[in-house]
């Protein structure tokens, strides 16, 4: 699971700029503004050699007469609540003000492992400006500029320190022995929660009609049908603006934070309501971290033949872009349907743990190669030496070649699909890296 790492500070002191800085990307807004930030951003980070979910602030200013800024408060102090640690981010340009002084309070209250920045120092000079923020005791600060990326590789060195070490990777012999992990995901009110407490066989989650009932994870080992399982069941996740300030976000947060320790996801969609952008997105979620996926389309009782017809196909062209995510219609509150949801979820965490010798892959792509090679790129036929299997759970593959750079991505969907289609790779998304053939090989 990956940590997470908030930043937080005042309003204007460039936090989204370091924000973008480290993730890579221009992700938050940035403007000279203050109180450009109010919802809080997460995005996936490599810093300093470790795998961090990053999350941006909004400025924090408890003192301000600004409405808006309750709200900001009260997301700030969630993001702080959920971290491992805190980045916090001060203006090295000028002394520090009361609401500086008033986050550094609340961060040695909250006792959470906690990096102070000097930001807006863009050279050697600057940073003898600095020396006024040790008057709020820090016991050390560490001088940046987002802008220009200047000390952001001493900002990771020093964060790598301050992280939780990294989970152990299970053995090949632990993993087959685990019962399959589940997160069950979706929006509010799908039937997240019946499900759950179907599966439980008794009301171990609170069900309503009314959205947002689940707010934190909750973990169970089950047995079904003589099958152990973990099943999960997470708060349900909205559209970006429908989501309130405050528990809410919370509730979200430790819901990607389930997925992320999950090994298969089940999204469960409301039949009724149809497939929508929102479940698309979530999907995509779970697709990126590199989960096996089982869409649970849900309260198909509603519904007559026909429609359920219906629901099923829209369901398929919503969720086009991850074809091999596998839908099984069920009815949580009859429990039609649930049997098979859950053997097509043992299959697919027995999927993600599947490993293809070597030379199986290879047999298999001799044939393959020889009717369908890749094709040539400016004058050039790259070639495929041979493929192996690097990595379970999910599954990597690595593909042997030329010329690596020229196979084309029709061709590289043709190959993941072939790997699929021969070793039974459903409900699992499949990587396959290409690297150049060494001299030695």
């Amino acid at each position: 699971m990956k940590p997470i790492v908030a930043i937080v500070g005042r309003p204007n002191v460039g936090k989204s700029t370091l924000f973008n800085r480290l993730v890579g990307k221009n992700l938050a807004i940035v403007h000279d503004l203050p109180g450009v930030t109010r919802d809080r951003h997460y995005a996936d980070a490599l810093i300093g050699g470790r795998d961090v979910t990053l999350v941006d602030t909004g400025g924090f200013d408890p003192g301000s007469e600004d409405p808006m800024q309750a709200g900001i408060v009260r997301h700030v102090l969630s993001a702080i609540e959920e971290a491992d640690a805190v980045i916090c981010v001060l203006d090295g340009s000028m002394p520090p003000t009361g609401p500086d002084r008033e986050a550094v309070a609340l961060l040695r209250q909250s006792g959470k492992p906690t990096l102070f920045v000097a930001n807006k120092v863009d050279t050697q000079e600057h940073e003898l400006g600095t020396g006024p923020l040790y008057e709020l005791g820090l016991p050390s600060v560490i001088p940046v500029s987002a802008l220009h990326g200047r000390g952001t590789g001493e900002l990771g060195k020093a964060l790598r320190a301050l992280l939780p070490r990294a989970p152990k990777v299970a053995e090949e012999g632990e993993s087959a022995e685990r019962p399959p992990r589940i997160a069950l995901i979706g929006r509010p009110n799908a039937g997240k929660s019946s499900l759950f407490n179907r599966l439980v066989g008794e009301e171990r989650s609170l069900v309503d009609h009314r959205p947002g009932t689940t707010r934190d994870p909750i973990d169970e080992r089950v047995v079904f049908q003589g099958r152990p399982f973990v099943v999960v069941d997470t708060a349900g996740i909205r559209r970006r603006p429908n989501v309130e300030r405050g528990i809410e976000l919370v509730s979200v947060l430790r819901a990607i934070r389930a997925l992320e320790r999950a090994e298969v996801c089940v999204l469960v969609c409301d039949s009724t309501e149809g497939v929508t952008q929102q479940d698309a997105r979530l999907l995509a979620l779970a697709a990126e971290r590199r989960r096996a996926i089982v869409v649970a389309l849900n309260k198909t009782d509603l519904l007559d033949a026909k429609q359920r017809r219906e629901a099923i196909a829209n369901a398929e062209e919503a969720l086009a872009f991850a074809r091999w995510a596998r839908i099984v219609p069920i009815s949580a509150r009859t429990g039609d349907g649930v049997p098979k949801l859950m053997q097509t979820v043992e299959r697919a965490s027995a999927e993600m743990r599947r490993r293809v010798s070597t030379s199986e892959l290879n047999r298999f792509f001799e044939e393959v190669l020889t009717r369908h090679p890749p094709p040539t790129h400016k004058g050039q036929a790259p070639r495929i030496y041979y493929v192996t299997q690097a990595e379970t759970s999910p599954p990597v593959f690595v593909a042997v070649s030329s010329h690596p750079d020229h196979i084309k991505p029709s061709y590289q969907r043709f190959v993941a699909n072939q790997i699929r289609k021969a070793f039974g790779f459903e409900s699992v998304p499949i990587t396959v890296h290409y690297r150049m053939k060494r001299r030695r090989e």
